[in-house]
């Protein structure tokens, strides 16, 4: 009986730092998705705010095109 619990504890611990270890790098991948996420949503915003600006500039420019037409 003793035997068993001696063979079990030795195959435990290895076990255990492998199981670890597998949590960890599992954590750091997590860590660099949320972190990769992050970055593309950023640039989703940064287009976002770049079109805008853009639509208007465009809106802008047919406003005065159009105020050119109405007085001629």
């Amino acid at each position: 009986m003793i035997t068993v619990i001696i063979v079990l504890t030795v195959f435990s611990i290895p076990l255990a730092g492998i199981i670890t270890t597998h949590l960890e790098k599992q954590t750091k991948l997590n860590h660099a998705m949320l972190k990769d996420q992050l970055e593309l949503e950023r640039l989703k915003h940064e287009n976002f705010l770049l079109e805008t600006n853009k639509m208007k500039l465009e809106v802008e420019k047919m406003e005065k095109e159009n105020n050119l037409l109405e007085k001629k």
